[in-house]
């Protein structure tokens, strides 16, 4: 498959290991927010050497690599997908409309990171013209494999915007992110809440303190399968409850361990001794994100300490730009995180279709405004 020039060439691979982790790690080196661990060789091999994606999960590996006389310019994760499950970006509604109209949704083109809301690059290459030829490559990969549709999903800004270029459509979505104005505890970081959003955070860290309950960070070599075996059973009891059936694979956590220890924090609660709940996060070049949470036993406020304001402690300590808490959730305004936009790119090849989804898009994009403008004047913050 070639981009339209002699010098550059584009193929597709069924496994990151075709590609190699130097060559991968080397394309993801050169995009902006580089150390963002989700587009990391470990992160997505781990992925696959797992289970967790591949045969019989609906998330087939086919990355998308640009080459230049044998030489990797330019990579994107990429996935023929069999549903809409673990994107957090959803269009089963358009799924839906265009079956019952008689066409056929999926399988579908999907380029991001697997199970992961977090912003972040998508068409790893350090110039416009290999980004421009990996944009190009996943609309021709569409294309030659008879698809509906290619998407990328969470997005950089840079990565949207060449993709709208190319004739994708833009569409917005609203996260909550936590920001470091330079503060120097936690303590300095309350002070700079309203009265009331102050003292309710106190109240709530207070009854966990008083619970009885012991919390403890963990990371790099500390990690242990005893701690992986105790996150497992937390992160099964959320997966239950929220998808049906877990994503991840127990091995997963362990391969991640091994791979990526000193990009792992695990905040984890224990109860006589016995951990009764856990939060995941990974850690980047300037922020924590959070990723997994789940308990097996249930306690006042616990949720909230564990996966936001350990987190946040914990980026201010070690002067961390922000925390990344994930999918949903306007409740983490009052804990002090902010409404920020995040970015999706779809190609779709029927042009039906697509003239339905862009009016539907345009409208979307204009109500995710208003939500973040409305959201904006929530914010906890001491007025002036």
């Amino acid at each position: 498959m070639a981009d339209g020039s002699d010098m550059l060439s584009a193929r597709t691979v069924s496994s990151i290991r075709e590609i190699g982790r130097t060559a991968w790690d080397e394309c993801a080196a050169a995009c902006e927010n580089a150390r963002n661990p989700f587009i990391s060789f470990d992160f997505l091999s781990s992925l696959e050497d797992s289970g967790s994606v591949g045969p019989g999960t609906g998330w087939a590996p086919i990355h998308l690599v640009i080459e230049q006389t044998g030489r990797a310019l330019g990579a994107a994760p990429l996935y023929v997908k069999g549903h809409s499950q673990g994107e957090y970006v959803f269009d089963h509604h358009w799924a839906d409309a265009f079956e019952r109209a008689g066409g056929r949704y999926y399988p579908k083109l999907l380029c991001a990171a697997p199970f992961t809301p977090v912003p972040g690059p998508r068409l790893l290459a350090g110039d416009r013209t290999g980004k421009r030829a990996l944009g190009a490559g996943l609309i021709e990969a569409c294309k030659q494999l008879e698809l509906s549709s290619a998407h990328v999903n969470f997005a950089t800004e840079d990565d949207d915007s060449l993709l709208q270029d190319l004739g994708f459509l833009p569409r917005r979505g609203v996260q909550y992110h936590w920001f470091n104005r330079g503060y120097e505890t936690f303590e300095g970081f309350l002070a700079a809440l309203s009265s009331r959003k102050r003292k309710a955070i106190r109240r709530e860290r207070q009854a966990v303190a008083d619970s009885g309950l012991l919390i403890r960070r963990v990371a790099g070599t500390e990690i242990t399968e005893t701690h992986w075996d105790a996150f497992w059973a937390f992160y099964q009891d959320t997966g239950s409850r929220k998808w049906g059936r877990p994503y991840l694979t127990r091995t997963f956590f362990s391969l991640i361990g091994e791979r990526m220890a000193d990009r792992i924090l695990l905040v984890l609660a224990y109860n006589g001794g016995r951990a009764v709940a856990g939060a995941l996060n990974l850690i980047g070049g300037d922020a924590l994100y959070g990723r997994y949470w789940g308990c097996t036993e249930d306690h006042p406020f616990l949720h909230f300490e564990l996966c936001y304001y350990q987190a946040i402690d914990y980026a201010i300590e070690y002067g961390l730009a922000r925390v990344e808490a994930g999918a949903q959730g306007e409740h983490k305004i009052a804990r002090g995180y902010e409404p920020v936009e995040t970015r999706s790119a779809h190609w779709i090849a029927d042009p039906g279709l697509r003239s339905a989804v862009a009016r539907y898009l345009a409208a979307e994009r204009a109500n995710n405004a208003e939500e973040i403008r409305l959201l904006s004047d929530y914010k906890p913050f001491r007025k002036g």
